[in-house]
């Protein structure tokens, strides 16, 4: 009958109807729980002491420092290292003189050559030790490799190798007077700079490359610059300062406890075993 076929037309419209409300809440439901999620990560929840929480807002503007204008920093005529020697010249009437070994040379703390003199970067040596003309030669070309000459420039702190090192033949008998000089080299003590990097860079720019070349030292090296050389100073006087045990191996020295100064050298009775 007609009726039948109405009944059956408005079923099957109210059915597509409630398929499509349904769909519709899902959609709805979906679409607000992104909206959450998406709040949530680009806001944050601060409690503060009065217990009220406000909601502040991550993403957006954001004032970035500008950055360093370097306008008081001038680039000097030459940029690169200049060469140093391998032998110190001597007047045609003279004679290269021998020295001894010279220990003292190495030891302990450097007192004159210890500060950046540019107030920027640098390579400090952390123990004591010589630089052959082979190091030199590899600072030098190090640096001459990787600075740009248009905004950087480098200075040397160390002088070219100036005390002689005398080797005998392989196989010589004993006796026979001082050997022949072999070779020069350059005496470094402990915190001495070694060389400095200056210009309109900033401290991660430059500091790689140092670290490479420090690495290839013949002693343990750092690089530092004027804040973190400051700041490395500044703990190790407070840590001294603050230190609440008071007996340290420079009490102990002085005092001669147990008799260590029998046993100890002569050299921890100046230093107390700071620098080795």
């Amino acid at each position: 009958m007609w009726w039948q076929g109405l009944f059956t037309s408005i079923s099957v419209t109210g059915s597509c109807c409630v398929s499509i409300f349904l769909t519709f809440i899902m959609a709805v439901a979906l679409l607000s729980r992104l909206i959450c999620r998406n709040l949530s990560l680009n806001t944050k929840n601060i409690s503060a002491t009065t217990g009220v929480t406000t909601w502040l807002q991550k993403a957006g503007y954001q004032n970035f420092p500008a950055p360093p204008t370097y306008g008081d920093i001038e680039i000097p005529e030459r940029q690169k290292l200049r060469f140093l020697s391998k032998v110190p010249q001597y007047p045609p009437s003279i004679r290269p003189p021998k020295m001894m070994k010279r220990l003292d040379l190495i030891r302990g703390e450097e007192e004159i050559h210890r500060d950046l003199i540019l107030k920027q970067y640098g390579i400090i040596a952390k123990r004591g030790g010589v630089l052959r003309f082979g190091h030199i030669e590899m600072i030098r070309l190090g640096i001459a490799r990787k600075i740009d000459v248009n905004k950087m420039y480098a200075i040397w702190r160390i002088d070219a190798p100036w005390k002689p090192v005398t080797r005998r033949g392989q196989g010589k008998r004993m006796g026979g007077g001082k050997g022949a000089i072999d070779h020069y080299v350059t005496p470094i003590k402990a915190e001495r700079i070694i060389i400095e990097v200056g210009g309109k860079c900033s401290f991660e720019e430059v500091k790689p490359f140092l670290k490479m070349i420090a690495h290839k030292l013949p002693f343990p090296a750092e690089v530092v610059s004027q804040e973190t050389l400051e700041a490395s100073r500044k703990e190790e006087d407070q840590l001294e300062r603050e230190n609440i045990n008071p007996y340290t191996f420079k009490y102990l020295v002085q005092n001669n406890m147990m008799g260590c100064h029998n046993w100890i050298r002569d050299i921890d009775k100046v230093y107390f075993g700071k620098y080795l």
